[in-house]
This record gives structure tokens, C-alpha cells and sequence, in this order.
């Protein structure tokens, strides 16, 4: 057997445990993989975001300490090579809302901030790292949509947007050196120990805590569906090397 006609089995099979999932029975765990058939890049592939040359790391870029210290840097980074307004819900985003509208799907678990899961429909999607979406001033909290945000960017001269008390507005997303949410990351173990499938897509598995979720999985079946080999191929039920966007356009 072909390795091209063994994905397909193996994508086959993935679908049909996807059919026969009881009601709600279903969870669902993505990284940036996910987003890349909507055009944005991810980040440890080899054309990915942290694989740009410069002096500082992307990683140290969306650090909290290089935050903190080079506000005006940071900004340049986040709105050149993280923030892609215009950015669609691919086949993955669509299938997934359908299948939570179904009844299927209880949860979506996402390392990514850039909402797209809510924009094509989901509901239940407990965001490990926040939102790009959500900004608040640092100061005195006042909250800021995506746009305010790029709009008060635009207006200063330092390049640093500031809120109307002095403040600097951040996103709402977790920097390196900062803690997840509890709540989310209660949300997210509750989720996934419950689970009956879990799907994880897109995700190189090799940031913690989130890679450590997949450790309180108790279900039936497993897949990891990812490009590249990632740490915890070995649990997995089916390990299908392709895109989520062609696995679950059925």
C-alpha cells in the first residue's frame, strides 16, 4: 500500500469515528496549523513566524518582559507578522461549527488569538491563549476591540497606543512568561477528560502547559492531525500527515 492511499484510509476512518461519535462526545484541540489555509502564517515550520531572522526573537517579541520594555517594538512586530484582519474561516473552522451545531462537537480547545472559530460559527471555544480580538488598557481596564486598537496605533506618534487615561492598551492574549487563564485551562481539562474523540490538529505539541492536555484523555480514539511528526505521536490512535481543511472536508 501507498503512503498517499494509507492517509486516505486513515482520513477515511478518522471521518467515520467522527460520524459515530455520541452526542457530544467529540472534542477538538488546534494550533496554528489550523490557520493556515487562511492565510495566516504559522510559527515553527520552516517558513513560519519564528523562523524570521532579526537581533531579538519573535519569542522573545511576544515575551511580557519585552513587552513591558519595548512597547513601540513589540507593536511593530504584533501588527506586521500577527494580526491579519481581514483573515477568513477556512473548510476546518466551517466544519468544525457545523459539527458543534450537529451536536457532535462539544468543545474547541485553540492556541490561536485570532478568532476565527467564532467567526464561522462556534460557540464553545475555550481560547488557551487568548484573543487578538480583546485588548484592555493596562491602567484602568477599559476594554478595546481589534480595530480600536490598530486605530489608537495609528494615531500616536511613538507608535504606542495609549488609552484616553495615559495607559498602554495590550491584547488580551497570553504573552511568553505569563500564566493561561485557569478558568480556561479548568475548562479545557474538564473538556478533554470527557472527551470520547479527541481530535488535535495543526499543533507541533511542544508548548506547555496546552501539550500537557492531552495527557487527561480517557476516551476511545485519538488522532493527531499535523504536517510534521510532533512529540506525542505515539498515543495516537491515527496520526495522518495532511491538512485539517482537506481531513474534514466531508
Amino acid at each position: 500500500m501507498t503512503e498517499s492511499s494509507q492517509t486516505t484510509r486513515d482520513i477515511e476512518t478518522l471521518r467515520e469515528w467522527i460520524r459515530a461519535t455520541p452526542p457530544g462526545g467529540m472534542v477538538f484541540f488546534g494550533g496554528a496549523g489550523v490557520s493556515t489555509e487562511s492565510g495566516i502564517p504559522d510559527f515553527r515550520s520552516a517558513d513560519g513566524i519564528y523562523s524570521q531572522d532579526g537581533i531579538v526573537s519573535p519569542e522573545q517579541m511576544v515575551s511580557r518582559s519585552f513587552f513591558d520594555a519595548h512597547p513601540k517594538e513589540f507593536y511593530d512586530f504584533y501588527f506586521g507578522s500577527m494580526v491579519f484582519p481581514d483573515a477568513q474561516p477556512n473548510q476546518a473552522h466551517r466544519k468544525l461549527a457545523e459539527l458543534e451545531q450537529k451536536g457532535t462537537l462539544s468543545a474547541v480547545i485553540t492556541q490561536n488569538v485570532d478568532g476565527l472559530h467564532q467567526k464561522a460559527g462556534s460557540r464553545n471555544v475555550l481560547e488557551l491563549h487568548g484573543s487578538s480580538l480583546r485588548n484592555y488598557c493596562v491602567r484602568c481596564r477599559t476594554p478595546y476591540t481589534a480595530e480600536e486598537l490598530a486605530a489608537a496605533h495609528e494615531r500616536a506618534s511613538d507608535g504606542i497606543p495609549r488609552c484616553e487615561c495615559g495607559g498602554i492598551i495590550r491584547p488580551d492574549v497570553v504573552l511568553y512568561e505569563e500564566a493561561l487563564d485557569t478558568d480556561v485551562l479548568r475548562g479545557a481539562i474538564e473538556a478533554i477528560s470527557r472527551a470520547n474523540l479527541l481530535l488535535i490538529a495543526g499543533t507541533s505539541l511542544v508548548v506547555y502547559p496546552a501539550a500537557g492536555l492531552i495527557d487527561y484523555f480517557r476516551g476511545s480514539h485519538l488522532a493527531i492531525v499535523n504536517r510534521d511528526p510532533t512529540p506525542r505521536d505515539r498515543q495516537a490512535d491515527l496520526c495522518i500527515a495532511a491538512s485539517i481543511g482537506e481531513v474534514l472536508d466531508f
